[in-house]
């Protein structure tokens, strides 16, 4: 895997040291979260569809000659498996501590993109008007990956992405394993509970949800109201890092913002916006 995030980039994903959690090997103080709700096989290959479109392929072949590796004729690009990957991030409803939240929503789905040099990227998809269509292009596979990581880590079990951190877990039960350093930086390497989990992020993130005064502020928004797959309908200019509030944001737009434009085809997506996304001229 490529690292993603360098320098003082890595800074604007909230500007706050996330409280380090150790290893809970103790039963859960709390019932264990119920799982989020998964998408249909419909709604997978229905998105697949579209990272298959032939406008899609046309905008992964600038997305890969962007820099010069490899020729938008040459680049041809294809598109992994037969069914696009549900990728889930850490609730503000876990977070708020509300009653039966899951850990974890889904906000989009991811289709792994590969060129014909070995350039890899992911592509997300929302559904809009009544169909899925492509709203981000991001380099590398991370949500494939850990989608695969975490199956065989704790199969049957929801992988999640903590983006404040860009920590990726696998929660089953009342159990949350880290899925990579950052991660284990934060729940120990063996990880933890989900009831400790929620106590750190609670201490990492509760006073900056909506209706807290750090969200009436207006430092970056507090935390999304809605999922990005449906704040993405709303438009609107995407965020940049330069423009990004460097002391604290916990939303979807602003966590996830990043140094590159949107690639979405056309379409708006501010919620959608990756650190890792590159912009096409």
């Amino acid at each position: 895997m490529k690292a993603v995030l360098a320098g003082s980039a890595a800074t604007l994903l909230l500007g706050l040291a996330a409280p380090h959690a150790t290893a809970d090997s103790g039963p859960a103080a709390k019932p264990a979260p119920p799982a989020p709700s998964a998408p249909s096989d419909a709604a997978r290959g229905a998105a697949h569809d579209a990272a298959e479109a032939p406008k899609t392929l046309d905008t992964l072949s600038r997305f890969f000659a962007r820099e010069g590796a490899v020729t938008k004729a040459a680049a041809e690009p294809r598109v992994a498996g037969d069914k696009a990957v549900p990728v889930y991030y850490l609730s503000p409803d876990f977070v708020a501590g509300k009653k039966d939240a899951p850990v974890a929503r889904m906000e989009f789905l991811a289709s792994k993109a590969v060129s014909s040099d070995g350039q890899e990227a992911s592509l997300w998809s929302v559904r809009q008007a009544g169909s899925w269509k492509i709203v981000n292009i991001a380099t590398g596979d991370d949500e494939t990956h850990y989608a695969r990581v975490g199956a065989d880590k704790l199969p049957g079990g929801t992988v999640f992405h903590e983006p404040q951190i860009n920590g990726w877990y696998v929660t089953k039960g009342a159990r949350v394993l880290p899925l990579d350093k950052d991660a284990v930086r934060a729940v120990g390497a063996q990880g933890t509970s989900t009831d400790a989990y929620r106590k750190r992020v609670q201490k990492a993130y509760g006073d900056k949800l909506p209706g807290s005064a750090y969200a009436k502020s207006g430092k970056a928004g507090g935390y999304s109201e809605e999922p990005a797959a449906e704040s993405a309908k709303a438009g609107g200019a995407p965020e940049s890092a330069s423009s990004s509030s460097s002391d604290g944001a916990v939303t979807v737009a602003s966590t996830v913002a990043g140094a590159g434009a949107l690639v979405a085809l056309g379409l708006s997506g501010a919620a959608l916006l990756r650190r890792r996304s590159r912009r096409l001229s």
